[in-house]
């Protein structure tokens, strides 16, 4: 009695030092395929170089959904993580808005707006208010975090906000305006993406100010006007310096009121011929694509239908390059090939490309919504419609150009037709420009995390067999161990019937 006393007295107190340790020292394993629970390189040298202590208020409510509960924890053990690797210097506290009506009051004036989730309790369902935000703070500047989207770039909104309110000098990002180009207010979403890091500016090319050395990049997005070649041959100065050039070229224009497509002009795509990158005046079509709403009439009644339009082309071909990883889906309305012809002097990379049952149509081009499209509409593959150039393209200087075949897909536009685009998008966009200005790598973050795997997208055999597996594993597992315990037995008594057995 008294041995059995001590086992348990000494289980006991394994037990309570267990969580003592675990209290002050942190360790997981990340089986993940993409690694999602590991801090990356760049984030342990955000925190690492912190001069001044970070506090994370986290607003977030108890009682919450499991799959919100879920949430939280992930945060919460990532921010044991940035504790322990600053040293410290990145403190935390977990407060529930929904204590009083005042520490709500406080949540919400500090920008954390709840959301509303659905509760079960005995068999019934009600709505809550919740919150799953945070505020990060370093001495007089502060940065938010409003929601935690379960499931996104969670890192990535951590770690930038300590970045944003810890740099001193952001590097200046310049807008190319002045020759038909959508303005920054038209790039809502872009834009306030890039704020976090850089200095968005307007640039104006004149032919007396030369002015573009001060940005670390410049990018020229969907012009629509002629470009004086004194304007082109600035740019050729900027990358003869050793300058970096994002391009959203629109070699061709679609108008679904009159339902044409047409040649755009610009003086752009001679000038990028002449370094070898060759956008033809083409429409990509593709069988993987958007639908567009037709309104049709029966009887007295009118009606909007979705109908399949390959003009608008889904992208889910991307090569294994920072810009692109960790995109699942990007839309290109109205884009165009991209064909590199230059030498092997420079690098040509393609990083988006068209599905295995893809065409081109040149322009101009008339839309029959009506159409009936099959196979032999798409004939080709592969297409690509973006990539990244490298070498001496202007000069003696390495620079690099960052091109897509459409330069509408992150452009959110004005007044009547502002459109939301897609995270995906967004980050196509702000990935190349990180990629071009950023040294830091938090480009790999924006993108870190499960965004849209339907099961419906993986191949038959695997879908069964992960079905089967889930489903017999845990069977299996107790045959196993039904059987492994009957030949133990076994083994054990017929020992036991041996002779001179004690």
């Amino acid at each position: 009695m008294k041995k059995t006393t001590t086992y348990i007295l000494i289980a006991l107190g394994i037990l309570v030092l267990v969580n003592v340790l675990s209290d002050n020292f942190f360790l997981r394993m990340d089986l993940t395929s993409d690694n999602r629970y590991t801090l990356s390189q760049a984030t342990k040298n955000i925190i690492r170089n912190l001069k001044e202590p970070v506090t994370v208020t986290a607003y977030f409510s108890n009682n919450i959904p499991s799959e919100l509960a879920k949430t939280k924890r992930d945060f919460k053990e990532m921010l044991i993580e940035f504790n322990n690797i600053s040293k410290g210097q990145v403190v935390y506290e977990f407060i529930d808005p929904s204590a009083d009506q005042a520490t709500e009051q406080k949540a919400m004036s500090a920008g954390i707006q709840p959301v509303i989730a659905n509760i079960r309790e005995k068999d019934q369902v009600k709505q809550q208010k919740v919150y799953l935000g945070a505020v990060v703070s370093m001495g007089d500047e502060s940065d938010k975090i409003p929601f935690m989207q379960p499931g996104a770039a969670m890192e990535y909104a951590l770690a930038s906000a300590i970045k944003k309110i810890s740099v001193i000098n952001k590097p200046a990002i310049g807008i190319i305006q002045g020759h038909g180009e959508p303005g920054i207010a038209a790039m809502s979403q872009a834009y306030t993406a890039l704020n976090v890091l850089y200095e968005v500016e307007p640039v104006f090319i004149t032919d007396t100010a030369k002015n573009l050395l001060k940005f670390k990049t410049i990018a020229l997005i969907a012009p629509k006007d002629t470009i004086p070649l004194s304007h082109l041959a600035q740019l050729d100065e900027y990358l003869a310096q050793g300058g970096k050039l994002y391009i959203g070229i629109n070699r061709v224009e679609g108008n679904l009121s009159v339902q044409r497509g047409v040649v755009v002009n610009t003086g752009l795509e001679t000038w990028l011929a002449s370094k070898g990158l060759v956008v033809e005046s083409n429409f990509v079509v593709d069988s993987r694509c958007a639908n567009i709403n037709v309104r049709q009439q029966q009887g007295m009644f009118t009606y909007n239908t979705a109908v399949k339009f390959p003009y608008l082309p889904i992208i889910t071909k991307f090569a294994n390059h920072p810009i692109t990883k960790g995109l699942e889906s990007v839309i290109l309305p109205f884009a165009s090939t991209i064909t590199y012809t230059g030498d092997a002097s420079k690098t040509f990379v393609p990083i988006a490309q068209t599905s295995e049952q893809s065409g081109t149509q040149a322009a101009p081009v008339y839309f029959d919504v009506s159409k009936q499209w099959g196979p032999a509409d798409f004939p080709m593959k592969a297409l690509t419609v973006g990539g990244v150039l490298t070498g001496k393209i202007s000069g003696q200087n390495q620079s690099t150009i960052v091109i897509f075949g459409d330069g509408d897909f992150a452009v959110n536009g004005e007044g009547e037709n502002v459109r939301q685009q897609s995270a995906d998008n967004i980050s196509l966009m702000v990935n190349s420009i990180d990629y071009l200005s950023d040294d830091t790598g938090l480009i790999e973050l924006r993108t870190k995390g499960v965004t849209n795997r339907p099961l419906k997208q993986i191949e038959d055999g695997k879908r069964a067999f992960l079905k089967y597996f889930n489903f017999l594993l845990p069977l299996l597992l107790v045959v196993f161990y039904g059987i492994f315990r009957t030949q133990y037995n076994r083994n054990l008594r017929n020992k036991r019937m041996e002779e001179g057995h004690v």
